[in-house]
């Protein structure tokens, strides 16, 4: 499967945080919005980077209470993972293993269009078995096969 296609299957569009917010205020969205991912950026055409759970809770670790109110800027991923809608599953999987990173940017041309998380992956990956599981059970039981 394409990244392309899970991306219409999800929709497209990130949720974007300027550099100058503080890492509370993006836990905060993270909290509002069941993510645990968003891109860094000045405007709608170019990012500057990311920021995870992950960075969050090294930044905490590094710096203590005071991280909460440090300034995206300083804590950013500045290296991001990203694919093109182009790509393979396989191949977003093996940047995800390769990266140790759970969320890998979608681009198309340049431009941001999308993430794809671990858990998209997983829940592709809990489909495409049970469609497998169900054609050996048609394909044993004789039905949908003429």
């Amino acid at each position: 499967m394409l990244v392309g296609e899970i991306m219409k299957n999800k929709g497209v569009g990130v949720i974007a945080v300027a550099p100058d917010q503080t890492m509370l205020e993006v836990l905060r969205l993270f909290r509002d919005n069941n993510i645990g991912f968003v891109v860094v950026s000045q405007s709608n055409d170019e990012y500057l980077g990311s920021l995870s759970e992950r960075d969050c809770c090294n930044a905490v670790a590094e710096y203590g209470a005071e991280a909460a109110m440090m300034r995206v800027a300083d804590v950013m991923n500045r290296n991001v993972a990203t694919c093109s809608t182009g790509d393979l599953l396989p191949s977003v999987m093996g940047i995800m293993t390769q990266r140790r990173t759970r969320h890998v940017l979608v681009l198309d041309g340049g431009d941001v269009v999308g993430v794809v998380s671990i858990g998209d992956v997983v829940k592709h990956r809990l489909d495409e078995a049970q469609r497998t599981e169900q054609d050996l059970q048609d394909y044993i039981c004789g039905t949908r096969y003429h």
